[in-house]
């Protein structure tokens, strides 16, 4: 009764490193964990009640926000991604004109679309597009590299994304980023990051199966200046195609399963190039694809923002975690 809830929650993310050596340090039963007891024989100085309440409110508040900002990005990607879904795989406007129906768009966006479907090798496409192969809408598909011997001797210097970073939009886990020498960075020919790069995910994953992903980075998002190693690609459209409608058509079902399809049954499960340039792809009028850009590029540098201020939030707020626990720090300066 003398401990506020998320006072002594934070309380544990303090102590955390103690835990984690009360687990390694167990004789016992050679097992990695923190017992009931352990928990109950912690030992820390807590303040009175309204200060536990006031250490909390200051941090839950950055963590209120930075759990907004996810919920933001997710939803922003979703709307994104549904109006691709509802132009470039359903085709409702040219649906609702064969219906006779009202497309719901404004005149000058009805007017990409046109009033008639044919069959295609993906089935009913509208007239005038067309299907082709991926390899005619890049301009680059590259991978990029690591030193001889890895990267587990470098502490520091150029960040170098792996296939365990590509998640998704929006998502990036900075307690596994490891680093390139700075010397190594600067000799590197191909798999220097560029802003609002498609990146996607190699090979890897266990015999028998291949989980494809895909991400776009960009705007300092992870970071201003990083490498990819030689489990990624990096993909840039051709000015035509656009980095939005690659990004959403890459992540599509229809492509997601083909990957998966083409990167399973093979001994290290995977896409090499030749099958990534040879992925199935659709290709609208430019007009269309570029006004699909013209709503989505707001969207997603809204998602890249929101991350950039959710790292700047974290990381005060795992300065001020420490200090404030400790009593090192006030909560009127904290404040």
């Amino acid at each position: 009764g003398g401990i506020d809830p998320t006072f002594f929650y934070y309380l544990l993310r303090y102590l955390h490193p103690n835990f984690v050596g009360i687990a390694r340090n167990k004789q016992t039963t050679g097992l990695g964990h923190v017992t009931k007891r352990d928990l109950e024989n912690v030992e820390a100085a807590c303040p009175k009640l309204p200060e536990q309440r006031a250490i909390a409110h200051i941090l839950g508040t950055l963590d209120d926000k930075i759990e907004l900002n996810r919920r933001m990005s997710e939803t922003l990607e979703a709307m994104a991604r549904a109006l691709f879904k509802s132009w470039f795989v359903d085709f409702d406007p040219v649906r609702a004109k064969v219906e006779g129906r009202d497309t719901g768009l404004p005149e000058h966006l009805a007017a990409l679309f046109p009033d008639r479907l044919v069959e295609s090798e993906l089935g009913e496409i509208p007239e005038g597009w067309h299907v082709g192969v991926l390899r005619d809408a890049l301009a680059v598909l590259e991978v990029g590299a690591r030193p001889k011997g890895g990267v587990a001797a470098y502490a520091s210097g150029v960040p170098s994304i792996g296939a365990e970073s590509i998640v998704g939009l929006g998502v990036f886990d900075y307690s596994k980023t490891k680093y390139v020498p700075r010397d190594y960075f600067d000799r590197m020919i191909k798999g220097r990051i560029k802003s609002r790069d498609v990146l996607l995910y190699k090979d890897g994953g266990r015999p028998g199966e291949f989980e494809p992903h895909v991400t776009l980075f960009g705007d300092g998002f992870p970071f201003e200046t990083a490498a990819i190693n030689e489990h990624v690609y990096r993909l840039r459209a051709t000015p035509s195609i656009g980095q939005e409608y690659l990004l959403f058509w890459l992540s599509s079902d229809l492509v997601m399963e083909e990957m998966r399809i083409r990167g399973t049954g093979v001994a290290v499960p995977g896409l090499n190039s030749t099958q990534v340039k040879s992925l199935t792809t659709l290709f609208p009028p430019t007009a269309a694809m570029k006004a699909f850009a013209r709503l989505a590029e707001p969207c997603i540098t809204r998602v890249l923002a929101s991350c950039n201020e959710s790292l700047t939030l974290a990381t005060v707020r795992n300065a001020l975690l420490p200090k404030l626990i400790s009593g090192e720090l006030q909560v009127e300066d904290a404040e």
